[in-house]
């Protein structure tokens, strides 16, 4: 098994508004960014609404863009937001 390890998950925009917080510190055992947005879901609503896997969500790890299969280091920033449209 993964050791566990402490992130800052920082929340923008709509999803910021759904789940009632900026930023949170989460313990977890993921070794993913995919892995960690999977046990924020499992926490259910309002979560598993705003970051369920059809939903088009950006994420960042040390504010820098980054895919599902990111590594999550101990002590990792990570950033869920909305996909941004121009006008």
């Amino acid at each position: 098994m993964i050791a566990a390890k402490t992130v800052t998950v920082r929340y923008f925009a709509s999803i910021r508004e759904a789940v009632g917080r900026d930023h949170e510190r989460v313990s977890t055992h993921a070794a993913t960014l995919a892995a960690l947005r999977e046990e924020l879901i499992a926490r259910g609503a309002p979560w598993a609404e705003c970051l369920a896997a059809g939903r088009a969500v950006r994420m960042a790890v040390d504010q820098l863009m980054a895919h599902d299969d990111a590594a999550l280091p101990d002590g990792a920033e990570v950033a869920f937001f909305p996909p941004v449209t121009g006008g």
